[in-house]
């Protein structure tokens, strides 16, 4: 009989260097489009220098932003974040208080 390794990463989320999840997909596409805003500064006419440091900033900043992102918020900061926008902030009853006691005293009967 054979024997098969199980793969106990089955479900896990990706997660390269430390980065998870969503923030290793910003990290790919925040340096992919740095690449080519570098390729269409260069081809513009840009000075050589100006735009291999522009480059090189631009890429550490990303690469610090996104890690700090990442140890700040963890896997499902984002998300969560972004649904706060969402939630409201208080709730609004126009209906008067007595008409408020009155129809819980009907639901409790």
């Amino acid at each position: 009989m054979s024997e098969y390794s199980i793969n106990k990463g089955v479900g896990r989320s990706v997660e390269y260097k430390g980065l998870k999840a969503q923030y290793l997909f910003i990290f790919a596409i925040g340096l992919l489009s740095l690449f080519v805003l570098f390729v269409i500064m260069y081809v513009a006419g840009v000075p050589q220098w100006f735009c291999i440091g522009f480059a090189a900033v631009s890429a550490s900043a990303l690469v610090w932003l996104t890690f700090r992102l990442n140890s700040k918020f963890g896997q499902y900061g984002l998300m969560k974040l972004g649904a706060v926008r969402y939630r409201p902030r208080y709730i609004i009853n126009r209906l008067r208080i007595t008409r408020l006691i009155k129809t819980c005293r009907k639901q409790h009967r």
